[in-house]
């Protein structure tokens, strides 16, 4: 790996333990945030000539308080900070804060940043998108892309809620337990965004983003170490687990998409899968069901299938209905319509999406199972239609990839069964 790709995996891995930090020493966003992006561009200086620090998190926050102590006295007309060669030699102060940062005292800085960004002032779309850029530094394009949405939009979204924070004179202190539970669903929320942009990359892209699934999921057993005894953060944490096991096998050698139907299920990870299995057992008990179990649930259906032959479409359909109820989403009726196809067949199925067109225009997905229900019902020439507007709208090349690959199947599928 290249320097530069290792100092970025780096810097996005320790930016929510950094940022928070920072945050509880100045207690204000905007200087936190300046902070830490001083510390990376000393970062992106210095390693290359230097070598990686033994902990990036602990020498971005050590050098991010510098800086931001620099510019605070620099403000103010006082005494500037020591030399380079003085504030860069951090081996002391380094160790005693490497010392601690496993510590409860640095967890509670994430989840004080969560919290703040999470805040119940700011409205749900806004706590997401503002936790999304601020602790886990993902662009505006990336979250726009995220959210459907576009970039301006998306970048008037989080200036506005960084300044309704700032203005709300928000408490820097990690809220109490009532208080916690309010911004548990916000929390979860980004941490469900932050995995689906790590997860939803494809080609050359899946290696580098895979560190923001990881991320997300252990930020989310952190917050179930919080809450043990919570249905829907077990579910959240299922979930993430049950999907981010099938990893291995998403991709081929070549980085296109690999159908789920056709990935080699042993390369699944089965560590991962009896966690997530474990714990969505665990959450149904509760009988307090919710969105995030219903889902970590259909991932237990696919992930228990030994063979594709195998899965329970028809318990799967049913989990889909509910889901529509919990979390009513044309997505969620688009997804369910795959069930339905698998169980009813493609007539019915294609009459239940019919009329999420107008919604769903822009998605990719949308028309390439329209396409799909259509070819197998022998209306080729719409089905073609649609298969192109697919392609067209297709994020990536190995989403389009995906879609041919799906015409050239099913246009086989048809020919034969003539």
């Amino acid at each position: 790996m290249s320097n530069i790709a290792w100092i970025d995996a780096a810097l996005t891995s320790a930016r929510p333990q950094a940022v928070g930090a920072l945050l509880r020493y100045f207690r204000d966003l905007d200087t936190a945030e300046e902070a830490f992006q001083n510390a990376c561009l000393r970062a992106l200086k210095t390693w290359p000539e230097n070598g990686p620090p033994r902990n990036p998190a602990a020498w971005l926050i050590m050098v991010g308080r510098n800086t931001g102590i620099d510019a605070a006295r620099r403000a103010r007309k006082q005494t500037p900070l020591p030399p380079e060669e003085v504030i860069s030699d951090l081996d002391d102060a380094e160790d005693a804060l490497v010392d601690r940062l496993d510590g409860a005292h640095y967890r509670d800085d994430i989840l004080r940043l969560l919290f703040i960004c999470c805040h119940p002032d700011l409205p749900p779309a806004q706590q997401i998108a503002v936790a999304l850029r601020i602790v886990s530094g993902l662009t505006v394009k990336q979250i726009a892309r995220a959210f459907l949405v576009g970039e301006s939009a998306m970048e008037q979204r989080i200036t506005r809620a960084k300044a309704r924070i700032t203005g709300a004179g928000v408490p820097f202190e990690t809220p109490g337990p009532a208080e916690r539970t309010e911004r548990l669903g916000g929390v979860a929320k980004m941490l469900y965004l932050l995995f689906n942009e790590g997860y939803s990359a494809a080609g050359g892209d899946a290696p580098a983003r895979a560190p923001l699934c990881e991320e997300a999921i252990r930020l989310g057993r952190l917050l179930l170490r919080l809450y043990p005894a919570e249905p829907e953060i077990m579910g959240l944490v299922a979930l993430m687990l049950l999907q981010h096991a099938r990893t291995p096998a998403r991709f081929n050698a070549a980085g296109e998409i690999v159908l789920l139907d056709d990935q080699d299920r042993s390369l699944w990870n089965g560590e991962m899968i009896a966690e997530g299995l474990a714990l969505i057992d665990k959450a149904m008990r509760h009988a307090r069901p919710g969105p995030y179990q219903v889902q970590a649930a259909i991932a237990a259906l696919h992930d228990r299938a030994a063979r594709p032959e195998d899965t329970d479409w028809a318990q799967i359909d049913l989990l889909y209905a509910n889901l529509e109820v919990l979390q009513p989403s044309p997505i969620v009726t688009l997804n369910r319509a795959v069930a339905v196809d698998k169980v009813r067949g493609p007539a019915e199925a294609l009459t239940m999406i019919e009329p999420l067109g107008e919604r769903l225009s822009g998605y990719f997905y949308f028309h390439g199972v329209r396409g799909a229900f259509l070819l197998r019902l022998g209306r080729q020439d719409e089905a073609r239609t649609a298969f192109g507007r697919a392609i067209a709208l297709a994020n990536t090349p190995a989403e389009a990839a995906h879609i041919r690959l799906q015409l050239d199947r099913l246009m086989q599928d048809a020919t034969t069964a003539r």
